[in-house]
């Protein structure tokens, strides 16, 4: 069967098994589509609405919604989609100080929510709900694979930089959680900074084998660039928030040979990932990122549970969502206890192919990948 038969079979089987039920779903989006961070943002919303086109199904609305990376008018937005549009599921928001501003209210007002990026270590534990469900993966997991991974090949001691906000202090939290070696620095910069010619100083000066680095969206292309060009010769690792393909595309050859950890990758050797991949290429121009893929990764998950029951019947939605079952472009997908993912992460590489700069995937850095916070949750 051809790809797009593939796809196309899957989402048209969603929709037939959930013809039975009268009431559709309105889905709240909030996300970054301007400023620094859009590229993620509008990946992810490319990402959910393909596979809400691919479906076939007329009974999904969706509100989008542009929250600027500010965590007040992210609020402000929930609380209008909430109060006025009457959505019935969330989703959207890629940068973790927003989720902890959105999440837990709108999850206490019944509503659900379901992440395709952010994933704060505070939702994950003690402030898990049941009708959260983290669709991505949990903010310190790429980078618990890269400790290990670093530690398995011989780094000694490492540089240590990410934004200093709620994802930045996980993401670091992570790696030194199964780094066996040394932390020569640990900096914190400012989130949105594109100036790092002090950084980039500290660096030089550093008794490091290795800068680990976490800078999502335009602060990774301001960063990896001045990094290229000011002489600096330690290599650099980090997870693929930092080098995914949004990034790449604006980087370019600088960041040939860089590893960096993900649970997807374009290369990843799966038919729903191949028909995705395909399929998003035809639909918008251009490769997929991980945040494509999360987003249309999210809106399957929905569709799945839309296929089993009324999202007006709270309990049996939930359990519908739980499930999870639907062909993720990941491979297999399952929620851990506290709705997070238990998934594989693998290492990638930098390459060019032809004239396009990419990550293929070199080995697995991690198997069956669960969070370090899911037993401190009690729903």
């Amino acid at each position: 069967m051809k790809l797009k038969a593939l796809l196309a079979a899957t989402c048209a089987a969603a929709f037939t098994m959930g013809a039975a039920y009268a009431e559709g779903v309105k889905v709240g989006m909030i996300t970054t589509l301007s400023g620094g961070g859009a590229g993620l943002g509008i990946d992810v919303r490319d990402g959910f609405m393909l596979a809400v086109k691919q479906s076939g199904r007329a009974d999904i609305e969706v509100v989008i919604e542009d929250d600027q990376r500010k965590p007040d008018i992210a609020v402000q937005l929930a609380d209008k989609l909430v109060q006025q549009e009457k959505v019935d599921v969330l989703t959207g928001i890629i940068w973790s100080n927003l989720a902890m501003a959105v999440v837990p209210a709108v999850t206490a007002q019944g509503k659900f929510y379901l992440s395709p990026n952010a994933g704060p270590s505070a939702l994950a534990g003690k402030g898990c709900h049941k009708n959260y469900f983290n669709v991505s993966w949990q903010n310190d997991a790429f980078n618990e694979a890269a400790g290990a991974w670093a530690s398995e090949n011989g780094i000694g001691k490492v540089f240590l930089m990410a934004p200093n906000y709620p994802a930045g202090k996980d993401m670091i939290a992570g790696f030194k959680r199964f780094f066996k070696g040394d932390v020569a620095a640990e900096v914190y910069t400012k989130l949105g900074q594109t100036d790092y010619a002090a950084e980039i100083a500290q660096i030089k000066a550093a008794d490091a084998d290795l800068v680990y680095y976490f800078l999502p969206g335009g602060m990774g292309i301001s960063f990896m660039k001045q990094y290229a060009g000011s002489g600096a010769d330690k290599p650099v690792m980090g997870p693929a928030f930092s080098f995914d393909q949004g990034i790449l595309g604006a980087i370019g050859e600088a960041a040939l040979g860089v590893k960096n950890t993900s649970h997807w990758s374009k290369d990843l050797d799966n038919a729903a990932n191949k028909a995705f991949v395909e399929s998003f290429q035809a639909e918008y121009g251009r490769l997929p990122s991980l945040y494509a893929s999360q987003g249309f990764d999210t809106a399957l998950l929905l569709i799945s549970a839309m296929g089993k029951a009324d999202v007006k019947d709270a309990d049996g939605f939930r359990a519908a969502l739980e499930a999870a079952e639907f062909a993720s472009t990941r491979g297999d997908f399952k929620f851990g206890p506290n709705h997070h993912p238990i998934q594989t992460i693998y290492m990638r590489e930098v390459v060019k192919e032809g004239d396009v700069v990419t990550n293929k995937i070199i080995g697995t850095a991690a198997t069956e990948h669960t969070d370090a916070y899911a037993a401190d949750c009690k729903m």
